[in-house]
């Protein structure tokens, strides 16, 4: 069998755990911690490392088992589109009635996008929400940039037309 080493069999798979994190969390830094929790533990059984089939499935498992462990210790709800008391619109700070609809407004738009197919869902979330340029999505997502582009106008088209038919319709 052979010998497993941290640096040339591991560490290359950062990118790929992370977009795994990315997925199950939809929040950069919340998989970028998971990330880091995950290579920490891949570490601490390094003794195990030889009798392990593969080295690949034995780390993006125990990036997803953190991943989801994080989701309900903190119970992220909100992690597509952040808190909304943070993200209002404080242009209407004096009208409060104002204030409840952009709210409204923002988790509807929230929930529109984790409804997307997962590639919509990433470079969106990607691009729109944390303000990622398209060739530094295209490296995260293992895409190129073209694709990305793609991604996002489709997501952005369902999203506004979800969101078009939601506001005439209503929930």
């Amino acid at each position: 069998m052979k010998k497993i080493s941290f640096r040339a069999d591991i560490l290359p798979l950062k990118n790929e755990l992370y977009r795994l994190a990315l997925r199950i969390t939809l929040n950069s830094a919340e998989a970028e911690d998971v990330v880091q929790e995950t290579m920490i533990k891949v570490w601490n059984r390094r003794e195990q490392w030889d009798d392990i089939e593969s080295i690949e499935a034995f780390c993006l498992t125990i990036c997803r088992n953190q991943a989801l462990d994080r989701l309900k210790r903190l119970d992220n709800q909100n992690a597509t589109l952040g808190d909304e008391h943070d993200r209002a619109d404080h242009s209407y700070e004096a009208d409060p009635e104002e204030q409840t609809i952009q709210r409204d407004r923002l988790r509807l738009v929230r929930q529109l996008m984790d409804q997307l197919p997962e590639k919509q869902r990433s470079c969106m979330q990607l691009r729109d929400v944390e303000g990622k340029a398209y060739k530094e999505i295209a490296e995260l997502l293992g895409i190129s940039e073209q694709q990305v582009k793609v991604n996002i106008h489709r997501a952005r088209q369902a999203v506004k037309q979800r969101f078009i038919e939601t506001e005439k319709y209503g929930l």
